[in-house]
């Protein structure tokens, strides 16, 4: 886990809910870093440093597809 890449950062957690199923479903390698810090006191988030994405380097580039399909492609949904 020391070599993976934070590939995107969350306030709270109801923000990257869409997207870990289908980090799940293309078999990428993550972790959400702070997680549950941050679900016991969400206001503090910024203070840690927000939820953290966290990538393995050899999934990396999948996961950014699927980052990149919420801000550039026709999705309704968009990450913030």
């Amino acid at each position: 886990m020391k070599n993976f890449i934070c590939l995107a950062t969350f306030t709270y957690a109801h923000e990257y809910l869409v997207i870990q199923p289908l980090l799940n479903q293309e078999n990428i390698r993550y972790l959400f870093e702070n997680e549950t810090l941050i679900g016991l006191f969400p206001y503090y988030s910024n203070a840690f440093g927000g939820i953290r994405l966290m990538v393995h380097p050899e999934d990396i580039t999948e996961a950014k597809r699927i980052l990149d399909s919420f801000t550039k492609g026709s999705s309704h949904l968009r990450i913030v």
